[in-house]
């Protein structure tokens, strides 16, 4: 994965409503609307709607459009590639720290 495009989904992932969005995506396992996600969270649609753009233009969520409603499901594909990519660059700067501390 990119660099720029890893530092967009970490921005991405770097705001607490944005994570509480998408633990609410989690749990439901399938698809979720906005609504369904302001119900949950002491916030208006509009700032939702905001922050789940941040999320869709992160690629980390993906929207099915059924009738007149828009629908959210969490990019498995995706989050598989952010955590491989973090996974391989927190393993670089911990091997580039252990041999600077060995010197």
């Amino acid at each position: 994965m990119q660099d720029d495009l890893l530092a967009v989904q970490l921005r991405a992932l770097g705001h607490p409503v944005r994570l509480s969005i998408l633990r609410l995506l989690a749990q439901t396992q399938n698809e979720c609307c906005c609504a369904s996600v302001v119900d949950q969270l002491p916030l208006a649609q509009s700032t939702v709607s905001q922050h789940i753009k941040v999320l869709l233009d992160a690629g980390l969520i993906e929207r099915c459009s059924k009738g007149t409603r828009n629908y959210y499901v969490l990019s498995a594909e995706r989050f598989e590639a952010v955590s491989s990519a973090f996974s391989g660059l927190a393993d670089g700067l911990t091997r580039s720290t252990r041999l600077e501390a060995t010197e």
